[in-house]
């Protein structure tokens, strides 16, 4: 185990948990825990990104410590106050944050992007990125937000939708970004399942379980990215796929279809097929075709495009893909897979190897990097 290395990492680690909203005496504590697991576990299994472990760990060290002081808190005035017998439990302080940066007094879009980065604790640039705008613009748009709400008591709860679109942006940057926050995101759904009889509640927690019960698939031993079609399913949560799928049946049962019951429909498909070979393509088109009427997103469209690609064939799937701002994150990295499938390997490869450039994270440029190598290798070959 580098120690040395540790050392260097603390002042980092302590840096970004200060910044995600501890206290710095905190944050100190949350470090000191996290490297006394890895003092413990490294010699063994060192990680392949020391910082990242850190971070993530010591975070959850800082998560713990406060829900074990707001429990204590709670218990202490409980007893004092002496309440009636049967007054349910309040909503969880994190939870409820949610629900007062969603201020009445701020459009959607400005009061999400409020609590993620006041709340959520994600960063200016992965808020940015979340929402496929430029990082100057996201940093005005939370600096305006918090102008508005500077004079603003937050006596006033924001919407449902609002909160929503919070846990999903939480949810996507747990599941794929640099910060594990998918299970804190899956948490709080849970607690505002268990409190709003809302079908797009149902929807998105759905969708977060389906998508975290392929996640022990989702890299390798080694920590490379594995694809769909190549992961090992025997891996899947099958638990989580089957309360995905029983809280998806009930929600579509009420006939108020929203994004988030479209989007766990896809994953439910994806979670029913034994073998990639066996995933109806065909009924996923037809979901993302709904999906891209709720929303008209171009992520959406994105993924109907590789969609197509898979029902129709490759050349149905790039005809798709045209219609698309190649400016779209992604965009070249799905160019490549269908023009592979199309067997054009020359250009397939040269694509992968783009895309690799301009890749969001470092498991992600990996993999990319290694197609275009695999690809090159055939051509010479």
């Amino acid at each position: 185990m580098n120690e040395s290395l540790l050392r260097e990492l603390v002042p980092e680690v302590i840096g970004v948990l200060v910044r995600r909203g501890a206290d710095f005496a905190a944050a100190e504590d949350a470090v000191q825990d996290a490297l006394v697991e890895a003092v413990r576990g490294w010699p063994a299994d060192e990680p392949r990104d020391p910082k990242g472990w850190l971070i993530t760990v010591a975070w959850r060290k800082f998560l713990d410590a406060v829900r074990a002081d707001t429990s204590r808190q709670r218990r202490e005035e409980r007893v004092e106050a002496e309440p009636p017998p049967g007054q349910g439990e309040s909503v969880d302080d994190t939870l409820q944050l949610y629900f007062l940066c969603a201020h009445p007094s701020l459009t959607p879009a400005s009061a999400v992007a409020l609590t993620l980065r006041a709340v959520g604790g994600l960063t200016t640039r992965q808020i940015a990125q979340a929402y496929l705008v430029p990082e100057a613009t996201m940093a005005q748009r939370i600096s305006r937000a918090k102008r508005t709400v500077s004079g603003v008591r937050f006596d006033k709860a924001g919407d449902v939708a609002t909160v929503l679109r919070v846990l999903y942006l939480v949810f996507n940057e747990g599941y794929s970004g640099d910060v594990d926050l998918a299970a804190e995101a899956i948490r709080l759904t849970r607690q505002l399942a268990a409190r709003t009889d809302h079908e797009e509640v149902a929807g998105l927690l759905a969708l977060m379980l389906l998508h975290h019960a392929r996640r022990p698939a989702r890299t390798a031993p080694g920590g490379s990215l594995v694809p769909l079609a190549e992961q090992d399913r025997t891996l899947w949560n099958t638990q989580l796929i089957a309360e995905g799928v029983e809280l998806l049946q009930a929600a579509l049962a009420r006939d108020r279809l929203g994004e988030f019951q479209a989007q766990a429909a896809v994953a439910a498909l994806h979670g029913d097929a034994q073998r990639a070979e066996e995933t109806d393509w065909v009924q996923i088109v037809e979901w993302y075709d709904e999906l891209v009427r709720l929303t008209d997103s171009p992520v959406a469209r994105l993924n109907r495009a590789v969609a197509v690609g898979e029902a129709d064939g490759a050349r149905a799937g790039l005809a798709a893909l045209a219609e698309l701002d190649p400016a779209l994150p992604r965009h070249t990295a799905v160019a490549a897979y269908l023009h592979e499938r199309d067997g054009d390997l020359t250009t397939a490869a040269q694509l992968y190897a783009q895309a690799a450039r301009t890749a969001p994270n470092i498991p992600e440029r990996d993999h990319l990097t290694r197609q275009a190598a695999r690809l090159n290798a055939q051509l010479r070959g």
